[in-house]
């Protein structure tokens, strides 16, 4: 395994439990990476912690000036973080070596399509023979040549978690998941956050409402929208970058965040003497089913395969690839997968989207539930959120399931179960939930459908 992400974790293991001998390379100081390091962890432990020490879960009883802690700084956020990642290694190590799998720090390249060449740290080299190969390098954020990087006031996405204050303004650029989130994420820690992107929506992969509900919040809170504009150029005022905008506007800020996508860490690893290439952005083409490359006994899997790039599906493309790897029977991930966006408010969604479903002629109906509804949203003082279920009239079955606000990453997986196991609205009107609880929105939200749907 090359790489010990969420994809070589779980392949590592599979392949470990069949009795294969296994070798993980780690380029970094400690095993996990990017997900471990500066990606997945870092990222929701840094949001967590805002959340609980800027109190944001209870301004909706206390008002906007209520925080825990007053005077918040990048010592509070890290130390956290520290504790965090530590633990996740730990974890990772003693999964390692319960299962009999060795680790090799250094950068590996192919010298051929069953030889890597390892370079430890203190530049050493070994040669080691491998018979399958199952390529999880993950990506590194991109960075165009236009953006003026410096470390300190502007910044890429693995950057910004290691910065060493505060920042009283972001300009936030690119839209996508990490720039939301991290573009909310400061937004509750009350910098004054402006997010910019070409596009006239974002996260175009979400179902529109739940996108409206989140660009609400976002301007409610403060936060600065410049959509539909592009970044023509980024000069500074002193020490304050400024980004000028395609529509005449410009944005200065203290500190500027660049997410732009990720490329594959595919460079590195002399590709040719393999016989494999990457796309422009350093991905890798496979099976969609398989992971096996074009040659057969090497396989890749997790983000350096592109979409969908979550740490849940990694994971399962590294078991899977592992399992097809020596030939043992795996069965395959499910058809639906949920997505969790872990901005502030949260976004998780799993089935067709209501666009999706036009598009496919099909006749449905949707519910939906507010949180504020809910005894348990009132007991938690929420004043926003919400649940979206859509069911097809003919066949009563869940198609989508949206939900954005508190908790929506783990209230998704109700719907996730009901429509990879194909249930119907009648599951959720039958069904008791606990009592006071926000899981209550499902059925809220099924009667909601219900009551304009034929009755039969």
């Amino acid at each position: 395994m090359i790489g010990s992400g969420p994809a070589g974790r779980r392949a590592a293991v599979q392949a470990a439990k069949i009795g294969k001998s296994v070798l993980v390379v780690e380029k970094g100081h400690k095993v996990g990476g990017v997900s471990v390091h500066t990606g997945t962890i870092p990222s929701k432990t840094l949001r967590e912690t805002v959340m609980n020490l800027t109190g944001y879960r209870e301004r909706g009883f206390y008002g906007r000036a209520y925080r825990v802690k007053q005077d918040i700084g990048a010592t509070d956020l890290m130390a956290r973080m520290q504790m965090t990642l530590t633990h996740e290694v730990d974890v990772l190590e003693h999964q390692f070596a319960r299962n009999g799998v060795k680790t090799a720090h250094g950068t590996a390249r192919f010298v051929d399509s069953h030889h890597l060449e390892i370079t430890s740290p203190q530049g050493e080299i070994i040669i080691v023979e491998g018979g399958r190969f199952i390529i999880c390098v993950g990506t590194r954020p991109h960075r165009p040549d236009n953006i003026p990087f410096n470390g300190t006031s502007v910044l890429d996405s693995d950057e910004i978690i290691g910065i060493d204050h505060l920042p009283r303004s972001l300009t936030v650029i690119g839209a996508g998941v990490i720039g939301v989130e991290y573009a909310t994420i400061f937004s509750a820690l009350d910098v004054q956050v402006t997010l910019i992107d070409p596009q006239t929506s974002f996260l175009t992969f979400v179902d529109h409402e739940l996108i409206e509900d989140l660009m609400h919040q976002m301007r409610d809170q403060g936060m600065t929208l410049r959509l539909g504009s592009k970044v023509e150029r980024i000069e500074f005022e002193g020490l304050y970058p400024v980004a000028y905008l395609s529509d005449g506007r410009r944005s200065r800020s203290e500190m500027m965040l660049f997410t732009g996508g990720r490329d594959g860490e595919t460079d590195i690893l002399n590709l040719a003497a393999c016989g494999l290439t990457a796309d422009a952005r350093g991905r890798l083409k496979v099976d969609p089913v398989t992971f096996q490359t074009d040659v057969l006994h090497i396989y890749a899997a997790g983000d350096v395969i592109g979409f969908p790039s979550l740490a849940s599906t990694s994971m399962e493309q590294g078991r899977i690839a592992a399992g097809h790897a020596f030939d043992i029977p795996m069965p395959h991930a499910p058809e639906f997968f949920p997505y969790g966006i872990y901005s502030v408010p949260e976004i998780s969604t799993v089935g067709m989207t209501e666009n999706e479903v036009r598009e496919r002629g099909i006749a449905y109906e949707c519910g939906i539930a507010r949180f504020r509804e809910t005894s348990r949203g009132h007991i938690m003082g929420l004043n926003s959120g919400m649940m979206k279920l859509i069911f097809s009239l003919k066949t009563r079955r869940l198609l989508g399931v949206h939900i954005v606000g508190e908790g929506a990453t783990e209230l998704v997986h109700i719907g996730q179960a009901v429509l990879n196991l194909k249930g119907t609205l009648d599951y959720f009107i039958d069904n008791t939930f606990n009592y006071p609880t926000l899981a209550e929105a499902y059925k809220i939200a099924a009667l909601d459908a219900w009551n304009r749907m034929p009755r039969r």
